[in-house]
């Protein structure tokens, strides 16, 4: 199956409340339009509700996180109306149980605050009904645990331009990162990717941009495999790293480094200037962007590195998310 772009499908979890199903505990649905209206279109969503899917009905008495002291670190998963409830294992299992038939996801999409799937800061509450911190829904906590490297963001949070971009930008390198392992591992295949991603590192983590590339300098073959599976975890570890106004701007200007003796100086001038326009939130990201990757083009077998370069187009520019960084 292959996307609007033509490409092979990006498959993406999501809590089934997020594309309109009526699933909660209600009745209701929390319906996200930039899922179901944007994202759609370069991904195949696999729903999914734990509640439901354990044998909790519509309407249902909802569920919340209950610990028996504030210390403890230990959740359950708890009837609000009748605390002996108890859904914390059938929750657990079922994220087990889907871990393992979702393998192939490339990331996840779930509903904030929720109990089961919530990821960051779900109220807690203590056995006498006091809140007493936060927690992550036990589903997304299990389901993390086994998958943690896959992206997975709440729903809620990708209302935040740069946080929307991060996550996206770590769905498309873990699917093609799934696509390359799909072929045979070789030296030269794993230098060519990581050239490519190299300044997209650069961008989120120094200190992975430098230890990713002592990690490739004296490849063997004897060690091929377990260097490729740190290498993985590294770009993703870095990747989730939020890239900040001044690591876009050094990579900018890295970049702008391959056309120094190409352009003129005021054309070189015009770009520099943009660049700084970009550091000091004058413009946005995708401005200078724009016009340094109309130079790499104009230059083409010049700047072969440089075009090839993932940060350049992370993501499909149709889905515009460097338009607000």
């Amino acid at each position: 199956m292959t996307n609007e772009l033509g490409k092979s499908t990006i498959k993406v979890g999501i809590s089934a409340c997020l594309l309109g199903q009526p699933v909660r505990f209600n009745g209701g649905h929390k319906r996200s339009r930039f899922c179901t209206d944007v994202l759609s279109r370069y991904v195949e969503f696999l729903s999914v509700c734990p509640e439901m899917a354990i044998g909790l009905g519509i309407p249902r008495q909802p569920i919340r996180l209950v610990s028996d002291r504030a210390s403890d670190t230990r959740v359950r998963a708890l009837g609000t109306v009748n605390p002996e409830m108890d859904v914390t294992e059938p929750l657990a299992r079922y994220a087990q149980q889907q871990a393992a038939e979702m393998a192939d996801l490339c990331g996840f999409i779930l509903m904030q605050k929720s109990p089961s799937c919530g990821l960051f800061g779900v109220k807690r509450y203590l056995t006498n009904g006091h809140p007493e911190g936060t927690a992550s829904g036990v589903f997304a906590r299990e389901f993390q645990r086994l998958h943690p490297l896959l992206p997975m963001e709440e729903a809620g949070r990708l209302n935040d331009d740069a946080l929307r971009e991060n996550f996206m930008v770590r769905v498309f390198a873990y699917h093609e990162w799934r696509e390359y392992r799909s072929t045979d591992l070789t030296a030269a295949g794993l230098i060519d990717f990581h050239s490519r991603y190299k300044y997209l590192v650069m961008a989120h983590s120094l200190v992975h941009y430098k230890s990713m590339g002592r990690l490739l300098a004296n490849l063997h073959s004897d060690t091929l495999e377990s260097v490729a599976s740190d290498y993985f975890t590294q770009l993703m570890t870095a990747l989730a790293k939020p890239a900040s106004r001044k690591m876009h701007t050094n990579t900018l200007m890295h970049l702008q480094g391959y056309l120094k003796q190409l352009i003129s100086a005021a054309d070189k001038a015009e770009l520099t200037d943009l660049i700084q326009q970009y550091h000091q939130g004058i413009v946005p990201l995708i401005v200078p962007l724009t016009l340094l990757k109309h130079h790499l083009n104009h230059y083409e077998e010049a700047n072969a590195y440089a075009r090839k370069q993932v940060y350049l187009n992370p993501h499909p520019y149709e889905l515009g998310l460097r338009n607000s960084l």
